[in-house]
């Protein structure tokens, strides 16, 4: 979407800030640096070593055993802020009675002191007697035989159930899985290995805190982010970059339900809504789509309206192959040009509207990192290894730096037109008493939002002039120059963002939220090693 033309905006490049200092604003102006988030991708190998670290802090904080807390962490999807809010209010008893952990201490009485006079114990299930090192016995003190134990941990295991519960009626303890990897082993060792697997995965599929990344092929990986961080947007290692929060591709500042309704209609209608205006007219009467293949410039619609194919008014019936009886429209009516438009037609303009600026950005963005991208690259490592220059000027980090404001911001302004459509076309309800806050906060949000687009345009044209081959005084200026386009690019995201969480969002009867503004884009996610 880059353009030729030469005219700049004043507001932010004036002449006299040529006097900066040539380091620019990437290092001297810009403010402390926000403290960017820890997320971790979990593979194969390192996924025991990421459930060790949750199992151990709680099995430290509640002094429980490693069973006891897994069920506590499954039971609050793997949340530690949810289990210390819950410890909180209800002390630790009541918390890890909720979640149908029982402590050994808690046995009954009766139940310690009979074992220790009697040397067998009937199974309450198959009604035989066995030894004491026949039968096992859990946290909630029921006692039954290994062989009955053993057939419901394989039938519950191939059940698909992760977590196990006593076969005591109406005893909603959770089995110790040192007992049940035990039997299992035993006699179904396939079952056992089954059984290991489902509570590893459980810290992938019962966990708040963490998804798969969604890449095609997948690359094995899944992604941890920290408690409270719904609402993000992460880089896996494989170079994928995704909402948190509802896993589609990144997305902001768009709200992840308004861009699962615009990716849906999109992916769907895009095409065909560009082939109903180019090559229908609406009917007056009914509003239904007209494809005219033949004939005279009368055409009847189904409804038995008669329209003028020309300017599709209604008509009579009455005509000739070259008039229409008691109609023309050679000429232009200012006045009749609003009454003439049908409400459909103009919905589907406006979506066109929205939907090729929400295109015209995405390619530009295709462009500026398939083919700009490696061209900076180029001309950066030219600037690195120049010998010829002083120290000082062998540095084209800067470009690189720049490259990728660009590329976050042209993401930026393509995801907003999707934003726009929605939000300003009564497609998502508004609070009644805010509806006239809303014209203001939308004329606030187009201005910023076209002066994203001048500035990113400026900056668009800055990173393609050759830097390597200007003169030392033309690549001063030059660095100067983007440096600034790229705050300015930053500054203007950074108060969109802000326009749209703290004045558009508000507005809206359903709560929603958007990703904070990363000025390089989505945190990278770190490699947990095993």
């Amino acid at each position: 979407m880059a353009s030729d033309d030469d005219d700049e905006c004043g507001y932010f490049y004036e002449e006299d800030d040529a006097d900066e200092d040539a380091v620019g604003p990437f290092e001297d102006s810009a403010p402390p640096p926000e403290r960017r988030a820890v997320y971790w991708a979990i593979t194969q190998e390192s996924l025991s070593s990421a459930q060790e670290q949750d199992l151990s802090t709680v099995m430290n904080l509640l002094n429980i055993k490693q069973h006891q807390a897994r069920c506590l962490l499954i039971h609050h999807r793997w949340r530690m802020d949810c289990i210390c809010d819950c410890f909180d209010r209800k002390g630790r008893d009541r918390m890890l009675r909720d979640a149908g952990i029982v402590l050994e201490g808690n046995k009954s009485m009766a139940t310690a002191v009979s074992t220790m006079f009697i040397n067998s114990v009937t199974c309450n299930v198959c009604f035989e007697e066995f030894s004491l090192t026949a039968v096992s016995t859990m946290d909630c003190g029921h006692c039954f035989c290994n062989d009955c134990w053993t057939e419901h941990f394989h039938a519950t295991v191939n059940s698909g159930k992760r977590q196990i519960r006593c076969m005591e009626v109406k005893c909603s303890a959770i089995c110790d899985e040192g007992i049940v990897r035990r039997l299992l082993g035993w006699k179904y060792p396939d079952t056992a290995k089954r059984f290991d697997r489902f509570l590893l995965e459980s810290y992938l599929e019962d966990n708040d805190s963490v998804k798969w990344c969604p890449s095609t092929p997948h690359c094995g990986r899944a992604i941890r982010v920290g408690a409270g961080e719904r609402f993000c947007e992460v880089e896996c290692p494989c170079g994928v970059s995704f909402c948190f929060s509802c896993a589609a591709q990144a997305h902001s500042p768009c709200p992840c339900t308004i861009w699962e309704k615009w990716d849906t209609r999109r992916r769907g209608e895009s095409e065909n809504i560009k082939w109903i205006l180019s090559n229908t007219k609406s009917c007056p009467k009914c509003f239904k789509a007209i494809q005219k293949d033949g004939g005279c410039n009368l055409v009847r619609c189904q409804c038995g309206q008669y329209l003028c194919w020309l300017c599709g008014g209604p008509t009579g019936k009455e005509h000739t192959w070259t008039s229409i009886a008691g109609h023309s429209c050679n000429r232009y009516k200012e006045e009749a040009c609003g009454n003439a438009a049908d409400a459909s037609r103009k919905q589907l303009q406006r979506y066109t509207h929205y939907c090729d600026r929400f295109k015209i950005h995405g390619d530009s963005y295709k462009v500026e990192k398939e083919k700009l991208g490696p061209a900076v690259e180029e001309r950066a490592s030219l600037l690195d290894s120049d010998l010829k220059r002083p120290f000082a000027m062998r540095d084209g980090d800067w470009l690189t730096r720049a490259h990728r404001r660009l590329l976050v911001s042209r993401q930026v302004l393509s995801h907003s037109y999707a934003f726009a459509y929605y939000m300003f076309g009564g497609e998502v309800r508004t609070r009644p008493a805010e509806r006239a806050g809303l014209a203001v906060a939308r004329n606030l949000f187009e201005d910023q939002q076209e002066q994203l687009e001048h500035h990113v345009e400026h900056l668009a044209k800055l990173l393609t002039a050759d830097v390597p081959a200007l003169p030392e005084a033309e690549v001063v200026r030059a660095k100067q120059d983007t440096a600034t386009a790229a705050k300015t690019v930053e500054t203007l995201c950074g108060e969109l963002y802000r326009c749209i969480q703290d004045e558009l969002l508000p507005l809206l009867v359903e709560p929603l939220s958007i990703a904070a503004y990363r000025p390089d884009g989505p945190d990278k996610a770190q490699e947990l090693t095993a």
